[in-house]
């Protein structure tokens, strides 16, 4: 917090890069601590949501099964695309298992679509910070030099001071970007387990 407040007193530049990486810090974090907490739940009902519609007699008991235990409807949207076809429209048209792979994929995209979000954020905060912070350290150098000859002295406490709180910047760049990185590399990983884990499923509700 003492670097924010010194970096926004500072020339406009200067607040400008340091109010930005304190948005895309507190941009990230929210990201990461609000996806930790939507795939630990989805993880958690994708197990139990298969388990209690396979042991249903027929789907539309599966369905009331999956609504009983879902909390974050993963697989409920899957297991209701069928009821989607509409008789006597253009979608309706051609072969029956082709209309019921449609509105799978269309519902299995939605799904995949809420467990994604996010991840652009991530990606971009873990590419860019760092090079906020290092234009920051660039500009604070620049400042300090341009002192440092206004004044006609040079000592190394004119340069050591100045300098070091403008490689500070970078610092602060990678400190934001660094767990942007690791969260969109691990929540990843999570993602593609759990779109395996759906794309079965829909292929499952296809066959049956």
């Amino acid at each position: 917090m003492d670097f924010f407040a010194a970096a926004l007193q500072g020339d406009a530049l200067s607040a400008t890069l340091a109010l930005a990486m304190l948005a895309m810090s507190v941009a990230s974090w929210t990201v990461i601590f609000y996806k930790a907490w939507l795939l630990h739940r989805v993880s958690a009902d994708v197990v139990n949501g298969k388990a209690a519609f396979w042991q249903a007699r027929d789907v539309q008991q599966g369905i009331q099964a999956l609504t009983a235990v879902e909390r974050t409807a993963v697989l409920l949207p899957l297991a209701q695309a069928n009821q989607q076809l509409m008789p006597g429209t253009l979608g309706a048209q051609g072969d029956v298992s082709a209309q019921r792979t449609r509105v799978l994929r269309d519902a299995l995209h939605g799904v995949l679509h809420r467990l994604q979000s996010g991840q652009v954020l991530l990606a971009t905060v873990g590419s860019t910070a760092p090079f906020v912070g290092l234009l920051g350290t660039v500009w604070g150098i620049y400042h300090a030099l341009t002192g440092i000859a206004t004044a006609g002295q040079l000592t190394i406490e004119r340069v050591a001071g100045p300098v070091g709180e403008a490689l500070v910047m970078t610092a602060a760049g990678l400190a934001v970007a660094l767990p942007a990185v690791l969260a969109f590399n691990v929540m990843g990983r999570v993602i593609n387990r759990l779109e395996q884990e759906l794309e079965g499923f829909a292929h499952d509700l296809r066959d049956l």
